[in-house]
């Protein structure tokens, strides 16, 4: 099976899974944008606790099933496709944490990427 290495950039969304932007759910927002700019790929991630600025516990315990859980949207991409993306997040996200990190990148599959 094939093998492809190369660098690439992780970029990390931290946000509430009731996050919204002009009305729709935050996360899916991002991923459907990131899709829109034939971007690699996109995970959204649901934290099961965590806390952020506000020092607020969120968890999903049974009882309190509404609270606002952390979530956590991942795209890794070449910097280029990337800094593509920076600017919707600007509009986008209203609050949250955004990092990104180089990293290498090991692919493995039989279809090769189209860029």
């Amino acid at each position: 099976m094939p093998k492809i290495t190369s660098r690439a950039k992780r970029l990390r969304i931290y946000i509430g899974d009731t996050d919204r932007y002009k009305g729709r759910v935050l996360y899916q927002v991002i991923v459907e944008k990131a899709k829109e700019l034939d971007m690699a790929g996109a995970t959204v991630f649901r934290g099961l606790m965590g806390y952020g600025a506000n020092s607020r516990i969120h968890t999903a315990k049974i009882v309190d099933l509404s609270s606002d859980l952390p979530m956590m949207v991942e795209i890794i991409d070449s910097e280029e496709y990337i800094k593509k993306l920076l600017p919707y997040l600007d509009e986008m996200v209203q609050e949250g944490l955004v990092t990104m990190d180089d990293i290498e990148v090991i692919k493995y599959g039989k279809k090769m990427p189209k860029r």
